[in-house]
């Protein structure tokens, strides 16, 4: 079905529900472009109830782009810890550096400046110029694309191939001459209120008159499921190595595949039948050069990365000899447990920093 086929105002329609319907989110309160971009880096793969507090936590920290710019990485992290995907806090900070020194901190109504951004790909530069300036520019993220899928009736999968091209087609053939950002932002609040992916409201949906997916009863088929990877799984070891009342927390280096620059306590997959003690030993010298005593459990962890579950057990263990010395940690540093909120770790390492906070367990 051809977009022009519509017969209905979808801007009338759309924006009049989402005037009356939309949530009360603090990104909503500005048109900053800074504050929508920060907010819309932060809701990729993210959901909206997860990102209020660390929006509100992250602009008061860094309330200027040149804030953010000037800020040490560490700290960039260490207010990011717990949304994940920390590639986009380092983009996002790399980004603001480069507006910073490229055109004097300005955030302009100028595409071409914003794709050069670390980070930025169509999805972000459509959102914040459209909320920002009103750019005509569209817009796909999973509720936009479940809403136009169902509205046109696409058969296919519009999430790659020819599905993708058509559902960017779609969401530019339907924008407004005005109020663009927030016909986008309607098109998303829909499929996060309204047109969800199971058992849609589509008797509250201000667009039910004319969409196919509802004339035809194919919501459940519209769009198809996404393809879901296979998971493998992976038994990794952690090792919480001390010398007296102090831990051994170590930096991952700037290259590595995640949690780049982020701290940790040193862990490794283990090898098919390794003896658990064996891992932590084979473990400590491999990775810190240190030669360990293995003590006693601590936790274990289960935790999904991409296509892993993993599941980590973390054991507590003596140095009795040796220096520190990593190929591939970037540094480390022995720390009180009082110490270890200080510095940026993953959500499954900070279970186990909140588990080393209660020192009656360990020492």
């Amino acid at each position: 079905m051809k977009h022009q086929t519509l017969n209905i105002n979808l801007e009338t329609c759309l924006l009049k529900w989402f005037d009356t319907h939309h949530r009360d989110l603090p990104w909503r309160k500005t048109r900053h472009p800074y504050q929508i971009w920060v907010s819309e880096v932060m809701l990729q793969q993210t959901t909206v109830a997860a990102v209020i507090p660390f929006f509100s936590r992250f602009l008061t920290a860094f309330p200027t782009i040149q804030a953010l710019a000037a800020a040490d990485e560490q700290q960039v992290l260490k207010l990011w810890e717990g949304l994940g995907y920390y590639r986009r806090a380092r983009h996002l900070h790399a980004a603001a550096k480069q507006l910073v020194a490229d055109h004097a901190g300005k955030l302009p109504d100028d595409p071409d400046v914003w794709a050069e951004l670390p980070g930025v790909g169509r999805y972000i530069l459509g959102a914040v110029l459209s909320q920002a300036f009103d750019r005509r520019l569209p817009i796909v993220e999973a509720n936009s694309l479940r809403v136009l899928a169902r509205l046109f009736g696409y058969r296919g999968d519009p999430r790659e191939g020819e599905g993708k091209a058509w559902v960017w087609t779609a969401a530019e053939s339907v924008l407004p001459q005005k109020r663009a950002g927030d016909f986008n932002q309607a098109l998303m609040e829909l499929g996060a209120l309204v047109c969800t992916p199971t058992n849609p409201a589509c008797h509250q949906c201000p667009l039910a008159a004319t969409c196919v997916a509802n004339r035809d009863g194919l919501q459940a088929t519209i769009p198809p499921p996404k393809k879901q990877p296979a998971i493998t799984d992976v038994s990794e070891v952690g090792i919480v190595i001390r010398r007296g009342k102090r831990i051994l927390l170590c930096r991952r280096p700037s290259n590595a595949g995640r949690w780049q620059n982020m701290w940790e306590v040193p862990h490794a997959e283990r090898v098919i039948g390794e003896e658990l003690m064996a891992s932590v030993v084979r473990v400590a010298k491999e990775f810190t050069g240190l030669t360990v005593e293995p003590g006693r459990e601590v936790l274990t962890i289960r935790h999904g990365v991409t296509r892993y579950r993993i599941t980590l057990v973390c054991v507590e263990a003596e140095s009795v000899k040796g220096r520190f010395k990593s190929k591939f940690y970037a540094e480390a540093k022995w720390l009180n447990v009082s110490e270890l909120s200080d510095y940026p770790v993953s959500s499954p390492q900070r279970k186990l920093m909140t588990e080393l906070a209660d020192t009656n367990r360990l020492f």
